[in-house]
């Protein structure tokens, strides 16, 4: 269930108390931000909204849009770090968030991301930059006959294994197994689409192409958007 972003904002000032109690316990060590944005990358950028994150996500609130007025409302890093950390351990009932999507340190460096730069403007630059960007934009993968097999990232991330495709013109069936452990189809933008699956289900689809360049993607609200598309081009 999708939370507006002004009862978001009401739920963090009444956990700005617990958060202030807990920002500061656990680990000694600093946060790893590169492994925080990795991690929401792979496990919240499906659901949630973060620009610095390139995440587009639509089902849960949107953390700019949250966190931003928080901000402006005096809501320092540290609080907001909390508020994550508690948001993420004591998920609501009927929620579409898994509990305990994230864990122990990597909980900590989530929180401590979403702390860093939500509602924050600018883009995240150096290691942090790249940080969670899956490596497939020059990963190609050829049709086998009239069969083309483009698998979902099986980290999570909002991407395909390949960001390239080749197909033969005519009747071609698309066929995306995802191990990811969030739903995701495949399709053709502006033709059919599969349907969308779970983790270890197959999504499939056949299209009749004619020669020219296609994008495949992912139709799930906020996936393609986040990056989880690419170019098919068939000859």
């Amino acid at each position: 269930m999708r939370l507006p972003p002004q009862r978001f904002l009401a739920a963090l000032m009444a956990l700005s108390v617990l958060a202030l109690g807990t920002a500061g316990c656990g680990r000694d060590e600093a946060p790893d931000l590169i492994n925080g944005k990795t991690k929401f990358v792979q496990k919240c950028a499906s659901c949630h909204a973060l620009a610095r994150a390139n995440a587009s996500g639509v089902q849960g609130p949107n953390l700019d849009q949250a966190f931003g007025p928080a901000r402006n409302e005096g809501f320092g890093a540290g609080t907001v770090d909390g508020v994550v950390q508690q948001q993420i351990a004591l998920v609501r009932r009927n929620s579409s968030m898994p509990a305990n999507i994230v864990t122990g340190a990597d909980k900590k460096d989530v929180a401590a991301y979403v702390a860093e730069v939500a509602g924050q403007p600018g883009e995240d630059t150096g290691e942090l930059a790249t940080a969670g960007a899956p490596d497939v934009s020059n990963k190609v993968v050829d049709a086998k006959g009239d069969r083309l097999e483009i698998d979902a990232d099986p980290s999570g991330a909002l991407s395909f294994v390949a960001g390239k495709a080749n197909g033969p013109a005519g009747a071609l069936t698309l066929v995306m197994k995802n191990p990811a452990s969030i739903p995701h189809n495949i399709g053709i933008e502006g033709k059919k689409v599969g349907p969308v699956v779970g983790s270890g289900g197959t999504s499939q689809v056949m299209e009749n192409l004619t020669p020219g360049k296609y994008t495949f993607l992912c139709t799930v609200p906020g996936h393609a958007d986040g990056g989880m598309k690419g170019e098919l081009t068939v000859k």
